[in-house]
């Protein structure tokens, strides 16, 4: 007789360990993690930021390139480095709430989540003048509370297609261009890092160096680069 309470058990702690862990999971809200499979285009996100040693030539690369980007910020780096902030959104790249301290929210109450959340959004109007309109949750980690918060600010939620650990320092750029080249596909949101969540001066120059590459490697294969802009409802 025991059995059919603890399958239950099992079966709610398996559900809400799919809303938690998994990025793109609908269970707690709606989440973007891909766009349309139609045509050869690809998304580049970048989380983390900003940072003047990493965000700075990453914004170079992409206007060299006339190439869109998506920037989910963390609202202290944002308030320690404004002037970074402000060439993000003067370049016209989207830019999204990536929580104040980037503190994982899986087991955070509502009044947590809304100090994350919406002292961040003021951080970045205040700052950028350009209310974000996204979110992404810290290692894509929610819970009820957070689409409340959320839909509150009017945020789409994006998770991801793939990530490739450019995050890891063992992982030098030719890996990280390579694991992008042999994971894209249509429709891709590719997570990337400019920035440490907890260390705002982070090393991020493997993921630096290894943009152009990446972005050659795209075009050869046929891709073009959207703007996250137009996932944004």
């Amino acid at each position: 007789m025991l059995l059919l309470p603890l399958a239950a058990t099992g079966a709610v702690l398996g559900a809400w360990a799919y809303g938690t862990y998994e990025p793109n999971s609908p269970l707690f809200g709606r989440v973007i993690g891909r766009g349309s499979r139609a045509g050869r285009v690809v998304y580049l996100t970048f989380d983390d930021g900003p940072n003047p040693a990493a965000t700075e030539p990453i914004l170079e690369t992409l206007a060299t390139e006339g190439i869109p980007a998506a920037f989910f910020m963390v609202g202290e780096h944002v308030r320690r480095f404004p002037g970074v902030g402000r060439r993000v959104a003067a370049a016209g790249h989207e830019i999204g709430n990536h929580t104040l301290r980037h503190r994982k929210l899986h087991f955070a109450g509502p009044a947590r989540i809304r100090e994350e959340l919406e002292r961040t959004h003021a951080l970045i109007v205040e700052t950028t003048g350009r209310a974000p309109r996204a979110f992404r949750a810290p290692h894509g980690y929610r819970n009820p509370f957070v689409a409340r918060a959320t839909r509150r600010l009017g945020y789409t939620v994006f998770g991801w297609t793939f990530g490739v650990w450019d995050s890891d320092p063992r992982v030098a750029a030719e890996e990280i261009r390579r694991r992008v080249r042999a994971r894209l596909r249509p429709g891709a949101i590719v997570l990337l890092h400019d920035g440490d969540g907890y260390d705002p001066r982070g090393d991020r120059s493997r993921t630096v160096a290894a943009l152009p590459g990446i972005i050659a490697d795209a075009r050869a294969a046929g891709y073009t680069f959207g703007s996250l802009t137009e996932l944004v409802a």
